[in-house]
């Protein structure tokens, strides 16, 4: 259920949450321009990411299983606010590559802090693009690499569970891996969609039992029991039609 903030406690939290994250953001750029390393440099992130959320009085409560124990996997996360690359990248281990839409490479600073982080990004419109994307992805899921995404695509101010894109079950399907899903609450009452301001308020991570991709049928019912893990910790309604759309 969503919680209603005063307009004056949204301003004064809001404009402090802004500030602390410009504080954090810049030296981390500066760290992520001069360390050589993927892995070191994902390291400071995430470290970054929970000492923003401390600052801000909203850890990263993590519940359920534990990511570190099924890792490489294909992580698939529910979406519902601007903050959830950030919970993610606080609540994970370091080592996993993220999906974006290629928009947000060219917003200042957190661009510049994605790149360094190895984000692929795709452009959602191009078919094309979207294919050349996948590809690359599941040639790194093969590798052994882990995969981050938030499988609906975006996300706005009507909560609930919205139809998922196929790529990361079929990158899944195709490397062999787990697909850990995980259920991110709090993000849509904290910083909504068109909203500019944050608000106070917890943040939980519940972490679902990981699901053996090898033994589903297709990567659309690997799809399906993903969904269904999500819906049983998530306080919002199932937006899917009868049949989700890829």
């Amino acid at each position: 259920m969503s919680v209603r903030r005063p307009l004056l406690v949204r301003l004064i939290y809001g404009s402090y949450a802004w500030a602390a994250l410009l504080a954090i953001s810049v030296p981390m750029s500066i760290l992520l321009a001069v360390t050589p390393r993927l892995h070191r440099r994902r390291q400071i992130a995430r470290g970054a990411a929970r000492l923003f959320f401390r600052a801000i009085g909203s850890p990263v409560r993590v519940e359920g299983a534990a990511a570190d124990a099924h890792y490489p996997c294909v992580v698939v996360a529910n979406h519902a606010s601007y903050l959830d690359g950030i919970i993610l990248t606080a609540a994970l281990p370091a080592g996993f590559t993220y999906l974006v839409k290629h928009e947000m490479s060219a917003v200042p600073i957190a661009g510049f802090i994605l790149r360094r982080l190895g984000t692929a990004f795709v452009d959602r419109e191009d078919m094309l693009h979207r294919k050349r994307i996948a590809r690359s992805l599941v040639g790194l899921a093969v590798r052994g690499d882990a995969l981050g995404f938030f499988a609906e695509g975006t996300f706005d101010e009507q909560p609930g569970l919205k139809p998922f894109q196929l790529g990361a079950f079929t990158a899944a399907a195709r490397a062999r891996l787990p697909i850990v899903p995980i259920v991110i609450r709090g993000s849509r009452d904290k910083l909504p969609a068109k909203r500019f301001f944050a608000a106070p308020g917890p943040i939980r991570v519940w972490i679902c039992a990981p699901l053996d991709s090898t033994r589903h049928e297709s990567a659309r019912h690997l799809m399906h029991e993903t969904r269904r893990a999500m819906l049983e910790h998530l306080d919002e309604p199932d937006l899917a039609s009868a049949t989700d759309t890829a």
